[in-house]
């Protein structure tokens, strides 16, 4: 043990328990981004509506989270970080229950936004909590914690939510945040220390930063949420929204940067390891919630699978995790958390890189190996990438980069399930252009096949050779779509592999950093 680990003072089981708790409702607010993508269906089925307006079930909660998310450290420190965090912690399940009651699409989108508005904040302060009430010998079991929060929670969302509803009916993906709010309830109210209001800081707050940063960020988050459904910049609509996030965005970095006491302290990120480190982490974002998203697409339309069956496959990139995580910390002790997080990258990467040859038969058997690589390599990253970034941060700028550092996962995060969805569209329409090109009816292999598939029809049950041909080249149409639809989903995961290789990059820049006993080498 080093001389800095002795002489740090022990650890209280008050305060594992209020790390514990923090950590729970970390788990709980990524948990919820993702519950609800395999229970749409159901859900829109519930509150009677459907189609494209059904995303904005997702939507709206990734908007309020978004916007929080920043705001959490000027918060907690007007209302202090125990009384912020247990309000927030008591409206999230509030409302959580609430979801379960909703009865139309506008009381759905009301009451998500407002469960991400308060579940948002359960996110940095679990990150703050470890920073400021751990030693440095401590902090990397925290984030391992933390990381477990940040990357199993959205693996094993879509299982839980599919199991769920189609075993007890959609409102149980609400419902099911009361029971641990309730123990992470306790553990706060009993764990975190009291502190004094600080209500003053309400004269001082950098209001109109706050107002360009919701608007900014909630245009921007719904543009990258249906620009897809509505044919982007084609949309007059997506236009006016983009104006407005660009607009309101860069005003507000400008704002930001000019601003004695900013509500963001964006020149943190000029520090070479936070801001590299904070750049691995977007890339991480895109690839982690782009694949959470691509996998269950992928088994529902390509495969035919129905959201439990969904549910086992997305299993097995979460599950393993839970049997690595704990022993990062052990190995940042002795390896160069650099390497760790290069090293995991590279994993997650090559289980990407696994999924670019599909066919019409690669369904769950296949993808148990390229699933559980994927688990394994994701666990090695944000453990020591959280800690490596925040070395060189000070304290007091512990909550102000724990908020900017996880807004921005989720940012790319958003900017990644936007990106999958548009890039298989072009890609599935590009593959379906090219093949559609060489089944011309004049080909002699076309002509060939044709006949064949005739020939077939007319023995089961067609006798007229012109509704036998009609149905042959319907079905030749139907295989065109089969085809390019698995070569687009291939390249899908071709591109969150070519994130992953920009992120090693990006990490390659990081001084060397964080051992487990929290000192810099």
């Amino acid at each position: 043990m080093s001389g800095t680990a002795a002489a740090e003072p022990a650890v209280s089981l008050k305060t594992w328990i209020a790390v514990g708790g923090s950590l729970l409702g970390a788990f709980m607010a990524v948990l919820n981004i993702q519950v609800t993508n395999s229970s749409l269906p159901d859900i829109e089925g519930g509150i009677g509506t459907g189609g494209v307006n059904g995303a904005w079930i997702s939507t709206a909660y990734l908007i309020g989270e978004i916007i929080v998310i920043p705001m959490t450290d000027y918060l907690s420190r007007v209302f202090s970080l125990r009384r912020y965090l247990i309000g927030s912690t008591m409206l999230f399940l509030l409302l959580s229950a609430a979801c379960g009651q909703a009865t139309s699409l506008p009381e759905m989108i009301v009451l998500r936004g407002l469960q991400g508005f308060f579940g948002g904040v359960l996110i940095p302060l679990a990150f703050t909590i470890i920073v400021t009430m751990l030693p440095p010998s401590k902090r990397s079991m925290g984030f391992a914690g933390f990381a477990i929060t940040a990357t199993f929670a959205p693996a094993i969302g879509p299982t839980i939510g599919g199991w769920l509803t189609d075993n007890y009916g959609w409102p149980t993906i609400f419902y099911m945040n009361l029971v641990p709010g309730a123990v992470m309830l306790s553990a706060l109210i009993y764990g975190l220390p009291s502190s004094k209001m600080q209500l003053g800081l309400l004269r001082h707050g950098d209001w109109i930063g706050i107002a360009l940063m919701a608007v900014g960020l909630g245009a921007f988050q719904t543009v990258l949420d249906d620009g897809n459904v509505y044919d982007w910049f084609g949309s007059p609509m997506i236009v006016e929204l983009s104006i407005v996030a660009a607009v309101a965005i860069g005003a507000f970095i400008v704002v930001e940067l000019v601003r004695k006491e900013p509500l963001i302290k964006l020149r943190l990120l000029t520090g070479r390891n936070f801001g590299f480190g904070t750049l691995s982490n977007v890339l991480l974002g895109f690839a982690l919630y782009g694949s959470a998203y691509l996998l269950p697409q992928y088994l529902a339309v390509a495969q035919g699978f129905d959201a439990q069956q969904s549910g086992e496959v997305m299993a097995w990139t979460g599950v393993p995790q839970l049997f690595v995580i704990p022993f990062v910390p052990l190995l940042m002790r002795r390896i160069d958390s650099r390497v760790l997080v290069a090293g995991g990258m590279a994993i997650f990467a090559l289980s990407c890189f696994m999924n670019l040859h599909l066919n019409p038969n690669y369904g769950g058997d296949q993808l148990f190996v390229p699933d559980v690589i994927r688990a394994i390599g994701q666990a090695f990253v944000l453990t020591p990438l959280s800690a490596i970034t925040m070395v060189g941060i000070a304290a007091a700028d512990a909550g102000a980069a724990s908020g900017l550092f996880n807004m921005l996962r989720n940012l790319g995060g958003a900017v990644g399930t936007a990106a999958i969805e548009t890039f298989f569209t072009k890609r599935e329409q590009y593959h379906s252009f090219v093949i559609n090109a060489h089944v011309s009816a004049l080909e002699p292999a076309t002509q060939t096949r044709l006949a064949s598939m005739q020939h077939y029809f007319m023995a089961h049950g067609l006798p007229d050779p012109a509704d036998a041909m009609h149905r042959a080249i319907i079905s030749v149409g139907d295989t065109i779509r089969e085809q390019a639809t698995l070569m687009g989903y291939a390249d899908s995961f071709g591109l969150l592999g070519a994130a992953l290789v920009l992120a090693i990059v990006s990490v390659a820049v990081l001084k060397k950093g964080a051992s487990a006993s929290g000192g810099a080498h």
